[in-house]
C-alpha cells in the first residue's frame, strides 16, 4: 500500500533532496523530475495525487508547464517558487495552479496546503454534499440556506453566490478576478471594488470579528481563500 504520490517538477537538486526526505514513505510516494517536458511525460505515466511544481524550469516555464497538464488532468497543482511578486501568483493561479507557496517556505506550511489540497480534490470527486460546514457556519447548498450557529443568515443573492463560490473551491485560493468571472460575469472581470465591498458584507455576517477573519481569509493582491485549517 503506497501512500500520496507527488510528482515533484523542480530543477533544483538541493531542493529535489530536502522534500524526499521530508516527505518519507509510505506516507508519500516521491516521482523526480527535473524539467517541465519530464514532468508532463511522468504525470501521465504515474497519476500522481498531488503535483508540486517549480516556476523556473530549464525548458519550459511553470506556467506552460500548468496549462499543459490542465488540458487533461485536474490533480491539484501546488506551485513552489522563488518568484513572490503578486502577479506571478496571479498569473500561476489563472493558469490552474490550486495554491501558490514562495521558497523559503516551512514544512508545516506545505503540509498544511497539502492536506488542503486532498480535500479539495476529494469534493472535485465525489457529489458535492448539499451540506458543507466549518467552524459554527453551515450552508445547505439543495434550499440555499446559510446557518451561523444553527441560525439562518440572511445573505442577498449575490452574497450568496460568492459564498457559495468560495465553498466550492474551499481551501483553494480564487483571484480576484477568477471570483468576478463566476459571480458577476466577465464583463466585470476588473471591477475589484464589488468583491471588496461584497466580501465585507460576508464578513460582517459570519465572522465573529470581521477585521480579522478566520475563514474568509485575503491573499493580498491575489484574491481571497475560504481557510479550512
Amino acid at each position: 500500500m503506497t501512500g500520496t504520490r507527488i510528482l515533484l517538477i523542480e530543477d533544483e537538486p538541493q531542493m529535489r533532496r530536502f522534500l524526499r526526505g521530508s516527505l518519507p514513505a509510505p506516507a508519500y510516494e516521491i516521482v523526480e523530475a527535473p524539467t517541465g517536458e519530464a514532468g508532463v511525460a511522468a504525470a501521465a505515466r504515474h497519476t500522481p495525487d498531488i503535483v508540486l511544481l517549480d516556476l523556473g524550469l530549464p525548458d519550459l516555464d511553470g506556467l506552460e508547464v500548468t496549462k499543459r497538464l490542465r488540458e487533461w488532468m485536474r490533480t491539484p497543482i501546488i506551485v513552489l517558487s522563488a518568484r513572490g511578486q503578486d502577479e506571478d501568483k496571479v498569473a500561476a493561479l489563472d493558469a490552474g495552479a490550486d495554491d501558490y507557496l514562495t521558497k523559503p517556505f516551512s514544512l508545516s506550511e506545505l503540509l498544511a496546503r497539502i492536506r488542503v489540497a486532498q480535500r479539495h480534490a476529494a469534493m472535485r470527486n465525489e457529489d458535492a454534499p448539499a451540506v458543507f460546514a466549518f467552524g459554527d457556519v453551515a450552508i445547505d447548498r439543495a434550499k440555499r440556506v446559510v446557518t451561523l450557529r444553527g441560525e439562518e443568515v440572511r445573505l442577498t443573492p449575490i452574497e450568496y453566490k460568492l459564498f457559495a463560490t468560495l465553498v466550492a473551491h474551499a481551501g483553494r485560493v480564487m483571484t480576484y478576478q477568477q471570483l468576478l468571472k463566476e459571480v458577476w460575469g466577465p464583463r466585470f472581470a476588473t471591477q475589484r471594488q464589488y468583491l471588496h465591498v461584497y466580501m465585507g458584507h460576508l464578513r460582517s455576517k459570519l465572522e465573529q470579528k470581521p477585521a480579522h477573519p478566520r475563514w474568509l481569509m485575503t491573499e493580498p493582491g491575489v484574491g481571497y481563500r475560504l481557510k479550512l485549517e
